[in-house]
């Protein structure tokens, strides 16, 4: 696949460009409701002799348009959205910088400059999106700006129970700690990348050592609890205990923000330093403050058996 960063105004035109089917959005999670549309692309660049592309925007229109937002908790940081859409063996994908001069362009302007002028001649997008200077171009109005120069399939609400697969459900789903039905919606389990860091080391004291992260991007991530996880170290991946949170039996006064902790079954190595991801399988209970460290080892016991059993059931 080849990447191609783009900023307003960018000076790419048809003749470098070979004929594409481009899918258009924002593409948070690359959720199943976005395989269908990048799929349909790929599929159409198959039947009509096209090149298949995808054209993302980063960053988060949101963080341009609304001031008083410095970062939108996202599902899938730029570089996993890159990595995701290679899997699916697209063969072009265009970053636009999404900045206030670009947000400002009039619906036939971004058809003209981000459309005809790449050499699209089909475009495929979900029924709801929009471009253009505060949204006004919808897929109705597409035929009306393509000029002739292109074709274009939209792609219908795809739901889940009768709910409406999107990347607002997602994030909600997953602060809401229901990592489960995430998966389902995400086709894969939630993943956030991280680095190894030192922390207080207190897990070795009691019999559970963890694996400290800190997160590579501003990933939204689960409520406080524990949680049954994957853990991926290079190409190893191993099963795995996660903490979130601020640990209540051992601090009484919260820190600005939780810690994550892995405890990783049948592993003795030293990490630190290495980049890591984390997948988020189910929540098996919510933070609690114990009496004793007895007891606390006692419940940490218990999840290590919960999750081993819920990897156990999940291979059978």
């Amino acid at each position: 696949m080849k990447t191609i960063k783009l900023t307003h105004p960018h000076s790419l035109n048809d003749i470098e460009m070979p004929q594409l089917a481009m899918a258009l959005g924002y593409f948070d999670g690359v959720h199943r409701g976005h395989q269908e549309v990048i799929l349909t692309a790929k599929k159409t660049a198959e039947e009509k002799g096209l090149k298949s592309a995808v054209m993302t925007f980063d960053p988060h229109p949101s963080v341009v348009l609304r001031r008083n937002i410095q970062h939108v908790e996202a599902i899938t940081t730029l570089r996993d959205k890159i990595d995701l859409v290679e899997k699916l063996e697209i063969d072009y994908l265009f970053i636009v910088q999404f900045s206030e001069e670009f947000a400002a362009l009039l619906p036939q302007e971004f058809v003209d400059q981000y459309i005809i002028r790449l050499n699209v001649k089909h475009v495929i997008a979900g029924f709801d999106y929009s471009y253009g200077r505060l949204g006004k171009g919808t897929m109705e109005t597409l035929p009306f700006h393509s000029r002739n120069a292109f074709e274009q399939t939209t792609i219908t609400k795809q739901t889940d129970h009768d709910r409406k697969i999107s990347s607002t459900l997602i994030r909600e789903v997953l602060r809401n700690g229901d990592v489960e039905y995430a998966s389902r919606l995400l086709n894969r389990p939630h993943k956030v990348n991280g680095t190894v860091i030192h922390g207080d080391k207190r897990g070795r004291t009691i019999g559970f050592p963890t694996a400290n992260i800190e997160l590579d991007g501003a990933y939204i991530i689960p409520p406080t609890g524990v949680y049954a996880v994957r853990f991926q170290i290079g190409e190893e991946i191993y099963n795995g205990v996660c903490n979130i949170g601020y640990k209540p039996t051992f601090y009484d006064e919260k820190k600005l923000k939780p810690s994550i902790e892995v405890h990783i079954f049948e592993f003795n190595k030293s990490i630190y330093g290495k980049n890591v991801s984390i997948f988020w399988y189910k929540r098996i209970r919510s933070e609690q403050k114990f009496g004793s460290i007895d007891e606390l080892i006692q419940q940490i016991g218990k999840d290590k058996a919960s999750a081993e059993q819920f990897f156990q059931d999940l291979q059978d």
